[in-house]
C-alpha cells in the first residue's frame, strides 16, 4: 500500500492531489491544511469524482492533523503565503521557513523514512533549510522546480516548432527562478533531432525568454501563482518515486562538487525512483553554460544568506 501526502491545500497542493489520485499514483492521499475544512472539503469533492473518472485511489483531507499523514512513502511540501504588499524578502522568508520547519519536524514524527519534496518558495532555499534542519540524507529531501520548467521550456518549443510536446526533450537546471533558470537549447531534441537544427537563433532565445519568464507571464495574466502546471510537475515526481521509475529529472538537489558546486541546493538533472535522488547526471556543460550554473547558484547562495541572516539556520 502506498500513501502520499500533500501539505498545503491551496491551488497547487490541491491540483497535485487531484493528479496523484487521479492517474492512481498512490493507493492513499491525505491532503493537509491549517485552514479549517479546507482540505476536507477538497479532498471530498475530488472524491466524488472517483466513479465518474474511475480511480480507485483513496484520498481524504484533514485540518492539522499529522498523525493522519503517518507511514506516508512521500511528502509534497507546498505550505507557505505568496508575499504581500509591503514584505520584504527577508519578512517573505522568515514566514515560509518557519512554516516550512514546522511542517518537516511533524512529518516526521509520524513518516521518519518519507521522501520530502520541496514545492514551497523560495523552493531553492526551502529545500537547503528543510534539508539541513531535518538532518536526513540528501537523497530524501529534494525541491521541485525543474520539472515545472522542464515543462514550460517544451511547451514553448512545441508553439515554436508545432510539435507534439510529447515528442520533444529538453530540461532546465539552475535556480527555480525567472533570472536564475537555464533552458538548456544543446540538449533539447524533437524526436532525436537537435532544436538548433530546426530552429534559428531568434526563434530559440524567444522559446529561453518565454521559458524565464513563464511563471511571471501566468501571474500577470491570471492575478496570482499558475497551479495547473506546478501541481501536475510536483505529482510527476511523485509518480517516479512511488513506482520506481528512475526517470532522469532536473530537481534540487543538494551538491557536494557536482557541478562544481558545494553546500548548495539547485536545479541539475537526476535519476530520481524509490530511493528519492539516486544519481545526479552529468552533463557536461560547456563554458557558456558553465558561467550561467555559476550565476544562478551565486544567486541562490545570497538568498540562502538570509536564512543566516534572520537565525533560520
Amino acid at each position: 500500500m502506498s500513501k502520499v501526502t500533500v501539505v498545503g491545500a491551496g491551488n497547487v497542493g490541491a491540483t497535485c492531489a487531484n493528479v496523484l489520485a487521479f492517474n492512481e499514483v498512490a493507493d492513499e492521499v491525505i491532503m493537509l491544511d491549517v485552514k479549517e475544512g479546507v482540505s476536507e472539503g477538497k479532498a471530498l469533492d475530488m472524491f466524488q469524482t472517483a466513479g465518474l473518472l474511475g480511480f480507485d485511489s483513496k484520498i481524504a483531507g484533514y485540518t492539522n492533523d499529522y498523525a493522519k499523514t503517518a507511514n506516508s512513502d512521500v511528502v509534497v511540501i507546498t505550505s507557505g503565503v505568496p508575499r504581500k504588499p509591503g514584505m520584504t524578502r527577508e519578512e517573505l522568508i522568515g514566514v515560509n521557513a518557519g512554516i516550512v520547519k514546522s511542517v518537516a519536524e511533524n512529518i516526521l514524527k509520524y513518516s521518519p523514512k518519507a521522501i520530502l519534496l520541496i514545492v514551497s518558495n523560495p523552493m531553492d532555499t526551502m529545500t537547503y533549510l528543510a534539508l539541513k534542519t531535518t538532518g536526513l540524507p540528501k537523497n530524501q529531501v529534494f525541491g521541485m522546480g525543474g520539472a515545472l520548467d522542464s515543462s514550460r521550456f517544451k511547451c514553448y518549443l512545441s508553439k515554436a516548432l508545432d510539435a507534439n510536446t510529447s515528442e520533444l526533450e529538453g530540461l532546465v537546471i539552475g535556480g527555480h527562478g525567472d533570472t536564475t533558470m537555464i533552458p538548456l537549447t544543446r540538449f533539447a531534441t524533437y524526436k532525436g533531432r537537435p532544436v538548433t537544427d530546426l530552429l534559428g537563433k531568434e526563434e530559440l532565445d524567444k522559446v529561453v525568454s518565454d521559458t524565464m519568464v513563464g511563471g511571471a507571464t501566468l501571474t500577470s495574466l491570471l492575478g496570482t501563482s499558475a497551479w495547473y502546471a506546478p501541481g501536475a510537475a510536483a505529482a510527476y515526481v511523485v509518480e517516479s518515486i512511488i513506482h520506481d521509475q528512475k526517470k532522469i529529472i532536473p530537481s534540487c538537489v543538494y551538491l557536494d562538487g557536482e557541478y562544481g558546486q558545494k553546500d548548495i541546493c539547485i536545479g541539475v538533472p537526476a535519476v530520481i525512483g524509490k530511493n528519492g535522488i539516486e544519481e545526479i547526471i552529468d552533463y557536461k556543460l560547456n563554458e557558456e553554460e558553465k558561467a550561467l550554473f555559476v550565476k544562478s547558484a551565486d544567486a541562490v547562495r545570497k538568498t540562502n544568506d538570509i536564512l543566516k541572516e534572520i537565525k533560520a539556520l
